[in-house]
């Protein structure tokens, strides 16, 4: 059965974010990109793995996930 015109999976948000079983969504935390020399060995290591979204944007970003099941 064909898809209704319009109804995409925003892909921009489909590479960023993730939802779990639970129903939140994860992120990679910022600031791991370059200028890692400067930020101490603590602070790189806490920048590992993912994080929850706030809250207040989680329906924003489940809104462009909506069709990527």
């Amino acid at each position: 059965m064909r898809r209704p015109k319009g109804v995409k999976t925003k892909k921009s948000a489909a590479k960023r974010f993730k939802i779990t079983a639970s129903g939140k969504v994860m992120r990679s935390s910022a600031g791991r990109r370059h200028l890692c020399s400067t930020k101490s060995p603590k602070r790189r290591r806490n920048l590992r793995g993912t994080t929850t979204v706030h809250s207040t944007d989680e329906y924003r970003i489940k809104q462009g996930l909506m069709f990527s099941h």
